[in-house]
């Protein structure tokens, strides 16, 4: 490796987060075990190639500290991004990115395990589901917050929570619930505020957004085709006159032909002409662009319950060329002057998150932990974050670096290794 001393004083401050010393060497272990070129890095596979002359004594050591040691995946978390956010917190920018990922499992012990949509399969299946903050601008990203869904079967189920070593604090929250609580801890910790990105998941949910408001940041989120709003030029009616008895009238007001539509409907209602193509990213091989217009609207979302009409905000669609109907919505509270081009490019800068996850799983197994425990799952990925977090500071101090060559080397397993739980027949692995 290239450069092993800078891997090491990352290590070293991260380190500190531990409580520690004797948890020192594990967490320097693991991460460098991480970003071995290894096709499998759960416990097991990670301590053969790190120590093959004595592989049981590394697991065990290795397995206490991801499984049971109590130290704090937040804290080391905030060391990381520490590291990142200087090299990525830039005048040009930064964006906060609200996702999550799922891991399919079979069975049904591991923590929060549970049939629901899983976007590695794209459908409905048995997986987990753990939702996550990334800080990100144009140069690259990194994880800053991780937490696991629990679903309601699970956070009502004394008995699981128990096996599984679920916190007591912890209850059951939706997704949107817990990103919220991810971004109050970013603001509280003092990480620069962003643009809030994410998709229609989060960006449906009307609390969601106004907590964003409520937080002082602007949002450019993903909407669902039924959601419904003020189209230009029309609005609540204000409440009825007071007739002189009872409480007067507060509520605002709608009436046939003076209500909300949808974001479906009032793209198809624009003109061909509304429609502009935006290029907002060139890739290797070929520019990414689409057609897209914008237009000041008010969300509608049981404003009739309300006393005050929402502010305006823009709504984006996309529009390919060719296409039957629009393909994607937004709403985002960008400043009323903001360009067509400008929402297009910030809204689209939620495609970082992709490469986060990517990457994180191919190469960092950040999906390949095979422990049961809520510990272990947040311990394995806050150390996977770790490793990435390392590789995202080396490609902005120099830009242009190899994608490998800040990982360390892999070691050669001894001709007589036999993976645990292989067959006692069963042919040893070089």
């Amino acid at each position: 490796m290239e450069n092993l001393a800078e891997l090491d004083l990352y290590l070293d401050r991260l380190c500190e987060a531990l409580g520690h010393m004797d948890r020192r060497a594990s967490l320097k272990d693991y991460c460098k075990g991480l970003m071995l070129p290894i096709s499998r890095k759960s416990v097991e596979p990670l301590a053969a190639h790190l120590e093959p002359l004595r592989v049981r004594a590394k697991h065990q050591s290795l397995h206490h500290f991801v499984a049971k040691s109590s130290w704090s995946d937040s804290a080391v978390l905030a060391s990381v991004g520490d590291s990142v956010k200087p090299l990525l917190v830039t005048d040009t920018g930064h964006y906060w990115i609200i996702d999550d990922t799922g891991f399919p499992k079979k069975g049904k012990h591991s923590v929060g395990v549970a049939r629901q949509y899983c976007g590695q399969l794209g459908k409905q299946d048995n997986c987990q589901v753990a939702v996550s903050l990334s800080l990100a601008t144009e140069l690259g990203s990194v994880p800053i917050a991780y937490q696991l869904y629990l679903p309601k079967d699970w956070a009502s189920d004394p008995e699981r929570r128990a096996v599984a070593g679920v916190p007591e604090d912890v209850a059951f929250a939706t997704k949107p619930e817990i990103a919220l609580g991810q971004l109050r801890e970013a603001v509280k910790s003092g990480t620069p505020p962003g643009v809030v990105l994410t998709d229609a998941g989060y960006g449906d949910d009307t609390d969601f957004r106004d907590s964003i408001t409520e937080m002082g940041m602007i949002y450019a989120v993903g909407i669902r085709p039924a959601t419904t709003v003020w189209a230009p030029g029309t609005a609540p009616l204000p409440p009825k006159a007071w007739s002189g008895r009872g409480i007067p009238p507060t509520r605002l007001r709608r009436e046939t032909g003076n209500e909300p539509v949808s974001v479906k409907a009032l793209a198809e209602s624009l003109a061909p002409q509304d429609y502009r193509t935006v290029t907002w990213r060139e890739c290797s091989n070929t520019e990414l662009s689409s057609r897209f217009t914008a237009v000041r609207v008010r969300p509608a979302h049981r404003d009739y319950l309300g006393t005050k009409m929402r502010a305006k905000e823009w709504l984006l669609i996309e529009w390919p060329e060719g296409d039957t109907e629009p393909l994607k919505y937004f709403l985002s509270t960008a400043p009323e002057d903001a360009t067509l081009e400008q929402i297009v490019f910030v809204t689209k800068m939620r495609w970082r998150i992709e490469g986060d996850y990517q990457e994180l799983k191919q190469e960092f197994g950040l999906g390949h932990y095979e422990g049961r425990g809520w510990r272990g799952f947040h311990h394995h990925a806050t150390l996977c974050i770790a490793a990435y977090g390392f590789l995202t500071t080396e490609r902005l101090k120099h830009p242009g670096v190899k994608k490998n060559s800040a990982k360390p080397e892999t070691s050669r397993l001894p001709d007589d290794y036999i993976p645990r739980g292989s067959r006692p027949s069963a042919t040893s692995c070089a």
